[in-house]
C-alpha cells in the first residue's frame, strides 16, 4: 500500500496535508507508519480531548457497537435523551433542549436556521421577516454553504459566490462596530468565545457583555459558536463562562472535543420565552430539522463516556493549571521568534514575528514553523497565517507540556 500515491489519485485534494502517515495512538502520543512517536497537541484539531483511546471511551464503543449502533430519529433513543440531560443540567445549567448533529459545521448551522425561526416569530413591525445574522472578522463556523457564509474570511468564500444571504461581518471586539451594523432585518449575533482557526483571538468580557445587552435590546439572539472552545477546553464546561459568567445564551453551538475523536455535533437552543407564552426552544418543531445519523446510540455512549471523564476528573481546571504553567515558562524565554501567548486553558496559540521566519514558497510562517516542529516530533497546528496552536489532551502532563515547551523553544531558537 503506498498511502500518498492512493491519495494523490483518489482523494478530493482539499487540505494542504503534511507527509505524516499515523497508524497508532496512545494517550497524548502519536506513531506514523516509520515507528516515529510523536507528541500529539494538534489531537485532531482539538478533538481528541482525552487523548488517544483513552480506556474509558474505548470500552464505551466497544459496548455500545455490540449492542445497538443506529436507529432512526424517528424513535426515542435512550443514549440521546440522557445526553441531552447531562449537557443540560451538568454542563449548561440553564433550561433549554438540545439538537444532535454529526459536526460544528451542522451544528452552526441549526443555529442559523434558529435565528430565521425566530426571525419570523417575532418580524419587523412592517410584518416582514428578520434573517441576518451578524458574525466577526477571523471567525470560523464550518464548510457548509450555510456556516461558510457566515465565516468572515474571504478566503474561505473564494470560488464559492454567490454565498447564503443574510450575513453581515463585523470586526471581533468591537461593540461600536456591533452596534452600528444592527439593521431593522438583523435577528441574532453569533460568535465565538475564543477564536481558534481565526488566531486564537479571546473575546473582550465588556465585548460580550455588550453583545448580550444589545442582543436585549434590540430583541435579537445571542448565540455561541464553542465547537472547538467548549467542554472543558477553556478551563470551564461553557467556555463563555471562563469570560462572563453571568450571560445567559440563547443558543450555543459544540463539536470536537465532546466526541474525543467520535463524530457528534450539538446545538442547544434556551427555553425562555420569547412571547407570553411560547419558549424559543418550540420553534424547532417537527420536520424543521433532522440528521439521519445524529444523535445515535454509538455517537452519544461515546459522548458520554467522554463528558464523564472530563468531569469527574476535573479536567477543565487541570487546563487552567497547565496554561498558567506555559505561561510561567513562558515568561522566561527570550526569543523575539515569539512574540505573545494568547488564548484561554488549552486553547493557546503562539504568535509569531513573521520577519524572523525563514520564508518558504507557499507557506505561511506559521505552516513553516508546524513543519519544523513536527521534524522534532511535536505535532501542532497553524491559527491564522502566524500563529501556532496548542491543543493538547484535557489530561496532559506537566511533563508532557515542558516537553513540547522544550521543542518549541529549540525550534524557533535554531532560526
Amino acid at each position: 500500500m503506498n498511502t500518498a500515491a492512493d491519495f494523490s489519485r483518489y482523494v478530493l485534494p482539499t487540505y494542504g496535508r503534511f507527509p505524516l502517515v499515523p497508524v497508532k495512538g496512545q494517550g497524548s502520543y502519536l506513531w506514523d507508519d516509520t515507528g516515529k512517536r510523536y507528541l500529539d497537541f494538534c489531537t485532531g484539531i482539538a478533538v481528541c480531548s482525552i487523548g488517544h483511546c483513552h480506556p474509558a471511551l474505548t470500552a464505551a464503543i466497544q459496548q455500545q457497537a455490540a449492542t445497538l449502533m443506529h436507529c432512526s430519529n424517528l424513535y426515542q433513543i435512550p443514549q440521546q435523551a440522557e445526553l441531552a440531560r447531562v449537557i443540560v443540567e451538568t454542563h449548561v445549567k440553564l433550561p433549554g433542549k438540545v439538537f444532535f448533529s454529526n459536526s460544528g459545521a451542522e451544528a452552526n448551522d441549526g443555529l442559523i436556521k434558529t435565528a430565521r425561526r425566530f426571525g419570523h416569530a417575532r418580524p419587523q413591525p412592517n410584518g416582514e421577516a428578520r434573517y441576518e445574522v451578524i458574525t466577526f472578522t477571523q471567525s470560523f463556523h464550518g464548510r457548509t454553504l450555510g456556516s461558510m457564509a457566515a465565516t468572515a474570511q474571504k478566503k474561505i468564500h473564494e470560488g464559492f459566490d454567490p454565498l447564503l444571504p443574510g450575513f453581515r461581518y463585523c470586526p471581533f471586539n468591537d461593540l461600536a462596530a456591533l452596534e452600528a451594523a444592527i439593521s431593522p432585518i438583523t435577528a441574532a449575533i453569533l460568535l465565538e468565545p475564543v477564536q481558534g482557526e481565526g488566531g486564537v483571538n479571546v473575546a473582550d468580557a465588556a465585548f460580550i457583555r455588550g453583545a448580550a445587552a444589545l442582543a436585549k435590546k434590540h430583541d435579537l439572539l445571542l448565540f455561541f459558536d464553542e465547537v472547538q472552545a467548549g467542554f472543558g477546553r477553556c478551563g470551564h464546561a461553557m467556555a463563555w463562562r471562563a469570560l462572563c459568567p453571568e450571560i445567559e445564551p440563547d443558543g450555543i453551538s459544540w463539536a470536537k472535543g465532546m466526541g474525543g475523536g467520535f463524530p457528534i455535533g450539538s446545538f442547544w437552543v434556551s427555553d425562555r420565552l420569547i412571547d407570553e407564552e411560547k419558549p424559543l426552544s418550540t420553534l424547532m418543531s417537527p420536520g424543521s430539522h433532522g440528521s439521519t445519523y445524529g444523535g445515535n446510540p454509538l455517537a452519544c455512549a461515546a459522548s458520554l463516556a467522554v463528558l464523564d471523564v472530563i468531569e469527574r476528573e476535573q479536567l477543565g481546571a487541570h487546563a487552567l493549571a497547565m496554561e498558567a504553567h506555559m505561561r510561567e515558562q513562558f515568561a522566561t524565554w527570550n526569543t523575539p521568534a515569539l512574540t505573545g501567548l494568547r488564548g484561554l486553558g488549552l486553547l493557546l496559540g503562539f504568535s509569531l514575528d513573521a520577519s524572523l521566519i525563514p520564508a518558504v514558497e507557499g507557506k505561511t510562517p506559521a505552516q513553516v514553523i508546524v513543519a519544523q516542529l513536527m521534524e522534532r516530533g511535536l505535532l501542532t497546528v497553524p491559527a491564522g497565517p502566524d500563529v501556532v496552536r496548542f491543543l493538547p489532551p484535557l489530561n496532559v502532563s506537566r511533563e508532557e507540556i515542558d516537553e513540547a515547551l522544550r521543542i518549541l523553544h529549540q525550534t524557533v531558537t535554531s532560526l
